[in-house]
């Protein structure tokens, strides 16, 4: 695949992860009270976790977005992964059909986080998984 089209993938998924982490803080700041609701009686979460997720969500899209450090943004990739592999598992697990942008977000995620290096100046170490090899 040539490096324009490699870029231009790179740029739309990390585009989109970015997008759903930004909305999902702002939707929790904005709608806080239907966020609660839905935490407490639909999936049975406590409610102190929806402020902290928020800014959390705001500073992962960030350093996605930016990038200054390879080590703060293979951490951030990390840590989106393991939230989004819970949100689809939690969702599931309530019967709750908000699942789908979740797991279409972690195909995005994995999309931009392998093509990382093909792309960004900041190269990962983590980031040539698919050759095997190591920056």
């Amino acid at each position: 695949m040539s490096d324009k089209a490699v870029r231009i993938i790179y740029w739309i998924a990390t585009g989109f992860v970015a997008l759903v982490y930004l909305g999902g803080a702002i939707f929790y700041i904005s709608a806080n009270e239907m966020v609660t609701g839905m935490y407490e009686t639909v999936l049975h979460y406590p409610t102190y976790l929806i402020w902290p997720l928020a800014g959390v969500k705001i500073i992962g899209a960030i350093v996605i977005l930016w990038r200054p450090s390879a080590f703060l943004t293979d951490f951030a990739y990390a840590a989106m992964f393991w939230h989004l592999l819970l949100a689809i598992s939690a969702h599931l697990n309530a019967g709750d059909p908000g699942w789908p942008p979740a797991l279409l977000a972690l195909v995005a995620l994995a999309v931009s986080f392998l093509t990382q290096n093909r792309v960004r100046a900041v190269k990962s170490p983590h980031g040539n998984v698919r050759s095997g090899q190591q920056a």
